[in-house]
């Protein structure tokens, strides 16, 4: 199984940035960037540490539905702390887990307290279906004795 270090190298090879936010930033603007961008969530970052996430679900789930407005809400308001991160040395196997029991969709990759990366549950699931792909492809070679 691949490392994340290994994911994100190919993640950087495809341009693929970690976008982030400020605490003091209002909730608008985490919406506007996160359609400027096509993400549905955003790390919220000072001073290069990783405080918390907020996500499109965040939003829905504690502004809409309590009628709040995004324009005078700050960040720090709505965002979910403390954020559950992981390393670059766990494996796509540790990160799927992780992500199942806590029901994430993100996880952040801070190494010596700094961020690095962001995986989505997309990247790992991509990547498990690859390396299934590849194991099928193998057995099916050894089976024929290739």
């Amino acid at each position: 199984m691949k490392t994340v270090a290994q994911l994100l190298r190919i993640k950087d090879e495809k341009n693929q940035q970690v976008h982030t936010i400020s605490p003091d930033d209002m909730v608008l603007q985490a919406l506007m960037r996160m359609a400027e961008k096509n993400v549905g969530a955003l790390l919220v970052v000072k001073n290069g540490e990783v405080l918390g996430i907020i996500s499109e679900r965040d939003y829905a789930r504690k502004m809409v539905l309590h009628g709040r407005s995004s324009v005078g809400t700050k960040v720090s308001d709505i965002m979910v702390s403390p954020v559950i991160t992981i390393d670059p040395h766990q494996n796509v196997e540790t990160c799927l887990s992780i992500m199942t029991e806590k029901h994430l969709r993100h996880l952040p990759v801070v190494e010596d307290g700094k961020l690095v990366g962001l995986l989505s549950i997309g990247d790992l699931v991509k990547e498990a279906i690859a390396e299934q792909a590849d194991l099928i492809r193998q057995l099916e070679q050894y089976i024929r004795g290739e």
